[in-house]
């Protein structure tokens, strides 16, 4: 029995001793994973990365939520074959982070505790969160993308090349980022030291769908921000406007907006806040366009599928503007798809366009050609008139840019416009003038709060006139052309403040215009000196957050324009009669104009839906363009201040009330300004562009105001979105020796000035859209009387401008159908009705003899467009 008991405990040892030597191996793997040695060298990695570094280190694997996978905390390790316990805790000891053991994974989790006391940290511990915004998509730098603390008022926006930095007490926070055509999404950060955070957001391909909005939706007005006078627009919100002949034209689309008119039908200018068609800063790559219009003013230079993004700042421009008056036209190209490669474009009845981009190298580099032509000019090869059939009508236009991602610092943009217009009737005329911009750019961010911008932009406008009448031949040519340097710095100095700070140096050499002739015609060939000047400047302004609801702009911007030679200039009297001349040698300085510009806006905020706004601005222009045609042409001429021709001075005062309704769906906004002006530039009654004198003899000099009141009232969500927009404004001048010295209306005068645009989608198929336009008509002279010479009548003018054309008004009807859309292919067929019901618009009006009977006068009435029907076809893969 003692034999029995004893064998059985020894089989039972036995079986203890097999069971636990298999199992040793297993008990041996089963060690905690803490205990593992690692070596591994870290430096700032973002804690996800640094994880699964760590598990190719060591074999051990991790598990977290999303909340600290998106987390934006970044670790250092340096560890040589040590415990990961040891690692993790010495990584972890200045983080809200814990780590536990859960089934052989280590388990990574926030600690709440931590984060309480990194909440509660004094005021003056504070970090910096930065970084750059982009599309998820196409690689593409968003602008004015917006970036909040979710619950609470701090935050901020994206610049114009995608950079954002905010500046935060330590704490747990969640930031919401989202920006117009872009799904937002929000995003967990615990921020306890200065942070890199890149964001890339996903489009939106239903941006109009009804949505029921909690927090401020993306791309709504900022009521916080004290720039007044701004308005944005993305190409996604132009697509359906219906325009002229099919072609999208960003021109055509903000004088949809307050404050901004027409400069009249078949004319590619516009006027802002009473100013003149040339006090319009226009830049494309923050390279000047000193002439923005193809086929004398029906359509601009811009083609559609080349931008990414339009800015227009009316009067009350930012410091790092300057050159002109009125406003400034900011218009940002696409940088290129990184992502993939794609086509896009359309064939119209008139013009045909295809835009190309892709990757240079995936993430890194792309590039971006984009082409645009008229074939009107085939059509002419069809008339059976002789004349008609040897004629020119064309233009194009040609966009390109590559950008590169240097490092995680550096960026490189180098872009270029290209475009030229013809036009001529057979043998007998022709005119000719053309576009050319250049933009090379370096964006450095320095550290988290500061960015810099360094650009090389060079640019050109030209045009050629030519006459044959019999055996004489005359050629007109004149040309404006810039080298220019900038450099704009971005210091996000704190939570409160941000900095704009930079330079600028601007050549300029205009050519006034060189005659050459042949034949009889007693014309001399001549050629007007050029004219050299140096425009430098500098600025500095500071965005201070007061409170919660006060914010304040201030700064000043100094410009230095200096008149250098060769040549001559001139002194003359009050009749226009030169009396003097000095010559100056090459590089010699003739005058330089020193004008201090400051700068100062306020905004309000009187509760979450509602803010006013009051802003102070002065601003100089020292390049003019002499023009005496009411709808303007290419062979008007720029000119630079001279010792005679002094810059133009304007002080612009607005006071503003900006309000939200129906949780963000609706917006509202008035404005309304006063704007004195200085130096103003008219011609003498009777005065000749083409005169072989200086042009001073043929200029008068003096004052102007203008002022108004701009509203909108704007739907930004649903099936049905568009606005509502109307100016109420007086623009004036008093020159001496005009109107027996006495105010007189500006060319650009208009009391009223009506636009209702409305986009209806009415399935995912069909979007239908309207606008309608109406303003007073433009300010004219017309004869009060004519006498007889030699038995020739000469008409009799009295008071300039004091006369009308009548009211100008249409409806423009669009509708696009969707035929096809997959993830490759994308296409539609985009239907336009121009004045749809037909009004013969007054385009020119001009006074005659009558053919039957010289003593009387008739007024001929000219109109451009009635019922201007065309379909557009545009795809995308």
């Amino acid at each position: 029995m003692l034999i029995g008991r004893i064998t059985r405990l020894s089989v039972r040892t036995v079986l203890c001793i097999l069971l636990l030597s298999i199992a040793h191996p297993i008990w041996a793997d089963a060690q905690n994973p803490l205990d593992k040695p690692v070596t591994i060298s870290l430096k700032n990695e973002p804690l996800k990365q640094a994880l699964d570094k760590i598990t190719a280190a060591c074999g051990v694997r991790f598990t977290y939520n999303e909340t600290v996978a998106k987390s934006t905390i970044k670790i250092s390790i340096e560890a040589n074959n040590q415990r990961l316990g040891d690692v993790l805790r010495t990584a972890f000891a200045a983080q809200p982070l814990t780590f536990t053991v859960l089934d052989q994974e280590v388990l990574i989790k926030f600690d709440p505790a931590k984060a309480k006391k990194s909440a509660a940290a004094p005021a003056d511990c504070k970090y910096t969160i930065s970084g750059t915004i982009k599309s998820k998509q196409t690689g593409e730098t968003i602008i004015g993308a917006s970036v909040r603390v979710v619950n609470g008022n701090m935050g901020t926006s994206s610049n114009e090349y995608g950079f954002y930095s905010l500046t935060l007490p330590a704490g747990d926070y969640q930031l919401s980022v989202g920006a117009m055509g872009q799904k937002s999404m929000v995003i967990p950060v615990l921020l306890s030291s200065n942070q890199r955070l890149n964001i890339e957001l996903e489009d939106n391909a239903q941006q109009l769908t009804e949505v029921t909005i909690k927090a401020k939706p993306a791309g709504a007005r900022d009521l916080s921000s004290p720039q007044m006078g701004v308005e944005h627009l993305s190409i996604q919100e132009t697509k359906n406007i219906p325009v002229l002949l099919g072609e999208r034209d960003v021109i055509k689309t903000i004088q949809l907006l307050p404050g901004i008119k027409s400069a009249g039908e078949g004319s590619g200018g516009f006027y802002v806040r009473g100013g003149a068609a040339d006090q319009n800063m226009i830049l494309l790559d923050e390279a000047p366009v000193y002439n923005a219009s193809h086929l004398l003013g029906f359509f601009s230079t811009f083609n559609s599928d080349a931008i990414k993004n339009i800015s227009i700042y009316k009067g009350d421009m930012p410091a790092q503007y300057g050159g002109r008056l009125s406003s400034v036209l900011d218009i940002k190209m696409n940088d290129g798809n990184n992502q993939k490669f794609g086509v896009s474009g359309g064939i119209g009845l008139i013009a045909a366009r295809v835009n190309a981009e892709g990757p240079i190298q995936k993430g890194k580099s792309s590039f971006l050609i984009s082409a645009r032509r008229t074939y009107a000019d085939s059509f002419l090869a069809l008339s059976k008139d002789s004349v008609a059939k040897n004629s020119q009508l064309y233009f194009y236009d040609l966009n390109a840019k590559a950008n590169y991602v240097l490092g995680d610092k550096d960026r490189l943009f180098l872009s270029g416009y290209f475009g030229k217009d013809v036009l001529s009737a057979a043998d007998i005329a022709g005119i000719n003038w053309g576009n050319t911009t250049a933009t090379l750019r370096w964006n450095h961010i320095f550290n988290s709060q500061l960015f810099s911008n360094t650009s090389l932009i060079y640019s050109n406008y030209d045009y050629k006139l030519n006459i044959k009448q019999d055996v004489n031949e005359y050629n007109i040519y004149s040309q404006i052309r810039d080298f220019n340097f900038k450099e704009d710095l971005q210091w996000y100095a704190g939570q409160n403040n941000t900095v704009s700070f930079g330079v600028n140096a601007i050549y300029h050499t205009i050519k006034p215009g060189e005659i050459s002739a042949t034949g009889n015609s007693g014309v001399i060939s001549q050629s007007l000196e050029n004219r050299y000047s140096l425009e430098n400047s500098a600025y500095i302004s500071n965005t201070w957050r007061a409170t919660d609801r006060f914010t304040l702009t201030y700064g000043v911007r100094l410009s230095a324009f200096t008149i250098l030679g060769s040549g001559n200039y001139y002194t003359v009297d009050g009749d226009g009669n030169i009396t003097g001349a000095t010559h100056y040698n090459s590089g010699q300085a003739v005058k330089t104009y020193l004008n201090p510009e400051p700068r100062v806006a306020a905004a309000f905020q009187l509760n979450d839906i509602s803010s006013l706004k009051a802003s102070y601005a002065r601003n100089a222009q020292n390049l003019h363009l002499i023009s005496n045609s009411n709808a303007g042409s290419p062979t008007d001429k720029w000119v630079a201040s001279t010792n005679l021709i002094k810059p133009e001075l304007a002080d612009q005062f607005s006071v503003g009330y900006y309000r939200d309704f129906n949780k963000h769906n609706y917006e509202f906004t008035v404005e309304s300004y006063y704007k004195k002006l200085q130096n103003q530039i008219d011609y003498r009654n009777g005065a000749n562009v083409f005169t072989n004198q200086p042009i001073e003899t043929q200029l008068l000099y003096g004052k102007g105001r203008a002022y108004g009141a701009e509203f909108l009232l704007k739907k930004k969500t649903g099936r049905l979105s568009g606005w509502i927009s109307y100016t109420l404004s007086k623009s004036e001048k008093m020159i001496d020796g005009i109107n027996s010295n006495q105010w007189y209306n500006a060319r650009q005068d208009r009391t009223h000035d009506i636009a209702i645009v409305a986009i209806y989608k009415a399935s995912d198929k069909w979007t239908f859209s309207a606008n309608f336009v109406y303003y007073t008509g433009d300010a004219v002279t017309y004869p009060t009387g004519k006498y007889q010479v030699d038995g020739v009548n000469y008409y009799y003018y009295t008071n300039r401008n004091a006369d009308r054309i009548p009211a100008y008004h249409r409806l423009d009807l669009g509708a696009t159908k969707q035929l096809k859309k997959t993830a490759k292919m994308q296409s539609d067929l985009t239907f336009s009705l121009y004045n749809a019901y037909g009004n013969p618009n007054a385009y020119r009006i001009f006074f005659r003899d009558n053919k039957t009977d010289p003593t009387r006068t008739e007024a001929v009435r000219t109109t451009l467009f009635t019922f201007v029907p065309s379909v557009t076809y545009n795809f995308k893969f």
